[in-house]
């Protein structure tokens, strides 16, 4: 887990300079503040697109469907803080098999969940064809 975060903390720091660099050589005269206002500004606005679109295009066909990328992304937040809380802490192992482990439980916990709810959408439906339900 640690040699994952060096490597991401790397990528991050190396476009990081390169953006300062570039600020620079246009004349801008940005600080680390406005540099991440406009940053994430801008990535924030690009992500919310494409998430509004794929939505918009998943709505037609199953709500379930949003439900389950956001409840996984949150997920995802949630398991990467509570791992780097673990480091910061010293109270418990900040290990990456502990995050696919927590996030492989929730896909099997949902799969159990369609299983469940598709066998109950089968069953009123046989009833309603039977004429026990209507």
């Amino acid at each position: 887990m640690n040699s994952s975060l060096k490597l991401i903390t790397r990528i991050l720091n190396y476009f990081h300079d390169k953006l300062v660099l570039l600020t620079y050589h246009f004349g801008l005269k940005l600080n680390d503040k406005q540099l991440h206002f406009l940053v994430i500004g801008l990535l924030g606005i690009v992500l919310f697109v494409f998430v509004h679109q794929l939505f918009k295009y998943l709505v037609r066909y199953s709500l379930t469907a949003i439900s389950f990328i956001y409840t996984f992304t949150v997920l995802v937040v949630l398991v990467f803080a509570i791992e780097i809380e673990q480091k910061l802490t010293g109270r418990g192992n900040m290990e990456f098999q502990d995050i696919v482990e927590g996030l492989w439980g929730f896909l099997v916990a949902f799969l159990l969940y369609l299983i469940l709810r598709s066998v109950a959408w089968f069953l009123k439906k046989l009833f309603r064809n039977q004429g026990i339900l209507r």
